[in-house]
């Protein structure tokens, strides 16, 4: 029986111990978007953890058989969440895809690689959710290529609004092993922050687009 709290927690103190999670308040990160941010995840750090790695394999693959039931297929979101959905598939032995951000430009230019059988049940794995922007592309590439699109299932989500508003209006349930609240809250109690520190993380996820402007 998978238990999400302690899940939470475990893979939040992982997250930090490791360093795929950096807590920078003072000294911000920008991200692609232009975005300023105190946070920055990376987690294809974890597949470094043989520990962790497993730890976060295990978990998705309970967390997924208990709110998606079966199914028949697996698939990364390029390119991170690739190796995480290939441990998953291989946990459950299940047949792999990846969906790439755009079409191949050379050869077949496929978009979706691997042994593409429409009408599979499928769960989609990404390693982090943070607007679901890239999430829901893949996500509307699969359901164009005849896939029923279970839901998706990721290891950490910043827990936007925008991204519950994005998965919502595209029907697509999603869960995820931890996530920001849970991650700050382990900060805190462990002093990787400072309290002052926990105030301004919690206002940047409030407003992440204007936040240090």
């Amino acid at each position: 029986m998978f238990n999400n709290s302690e899940a939470e927690q475990q893979v939040a103190e992982f997250l930090l111990q490791i360093k795929a999670i950096k807590l920078q308040p003072n000294n911000p990160f920008t991200w692609a978007s232009g975005w300023k941010s105190p946070i920055y995840c990376d987690n294809r750090i974890t597949l470094s953890h043989p520990t962790v790695r497993t730890y976060i394999r295990q978990q998705l693959t309970q967390l997924i058989q208990e709110k998606f039931g079966a199914v028949g297929c697996i698939a990364g979101v390029a390119t991170a969440g690739i190796p995480q959905g290939v441990l998953i598939a291989q946990e459950l032995g299940l047949p792999f895809i990846y969906v790439r951000s755009k079409p191949k430009e050379h050869g077949t230019g496929s978009l979706i690689e691997g042994d593409v059988v429409t009408g599979k049940r499928v769960v989609v794995i990404e390693d982090l959710i943070s607007t679901g922007k890239s999430s829901l592309q893949a996500v509307a590439a699969l359901r164009e290529a005849g896939y029923h699109v279970a839901g998706l299932a990721a290891i950490f989500t910043y827990q936007f609004d925008v991204a519950t508003e994005n998965f919502t209006e595209a029907k697509c349930p999603f869960v995820t092993l931890s996530n920001y609240s849970a991650l700050i809250k382990y900060a805190e109690q462990h002093q990787y922050v400072s309290t002052d520190d926990v105030d301004m993380l919690k206002k940047w996820r409030e407003n992440p687009s204007e936040w240090g402007r």
